[in-house]
């Protein structure tokens, strides 16, 4: 009798058919733990890679040195450009000679931040500044951003906010001549020279 014919026998009983089962869930289960790594991996790998990018795209803002209720503008160093006062600009035709705030780079893009607490009342285009922000801090004393990119602005009209909250990104919009931040201080509705006023509260300007 040969083999097939043996195997066809041992078929029909029902052991044999009991040891064929046992046999078949056997092989399965070793193919799946051989097959299991191979699925795993690439969704662990891509796992990890999805948790790294996020983690990467959600770093937070630097923070700005704060003195009191009070902190300045931008984080960290920053280029000084035209002071309050006469300063005209070779070059720049529509760039006005009596500059009534104080200009400070780090870089298109870099954020701003509020210098003071106070409530928002200008977000969005404004006359020569382009993409501004204005904080009315009390007492007649108003803080104005000028010039930041388009877009970037992280506030609105009503909002309450405190020094160090995020303003919007440095730019180059309005009538600007190169990306910077121009930071100007008003009482009473009049600019008045933010290096003494900054430094009255304990954050000196360059």
């Amino acid at each position: 009798m040969g083999a097939p014919v043996i195997a066809a026998a041992a078929l029909n009983t029902r052991t044999g058919r009991k040891i064929l089962a046992g046999v078949i869930i056997g092989i399965l289960l070793v193919a799946g733990f051989l097959v299991t790594p191979l699925v795993a991996i690439p969704f662990a790998v891509a796992g990890a890679a999805a948790s790294t990018t996020e983690t990467t795209n959600t770093s937070a803002d630097p923070a700005p040195a704060v003195s009191g209720e009070w902190g300045y503008p931008l984080a960290g160093s920053y280029f000084k450009g035209r002071g309050f006062g006469y300063n005209p600009v070779v070059g720049c035709s529509y760039c006005s000679r009596n500059h009534q705030g104080y200009d400070m780079a780090q870089g298109c893009g870099a954020t701003v931040f509020a210098a003071g607490p106070g409530v928002v009342i200008t977000a969005g285009t404004y006359q020569g500044y382009g993409n501004a922000v204005l904080i009315d801090h009390g007492g007649g004393i108003v803080t104005l951003y000028g010039h930041m990119q388009w877009g970037s602005l992280r506030m609105s009209v009503g909002d309450t906010v405190t020094a160090g909250r995020p303003v919007g990104a440095e730019g180059n919009t309005g009538k600007s001549f190169g990306c910077h931040l121009h930071f100007e201080v008003r009482q009473s509705g009049n600019p008045i020279p933010p290096e003494p006023f900054m430094a009255a509260r304990g954050l000196p300007l360059k």
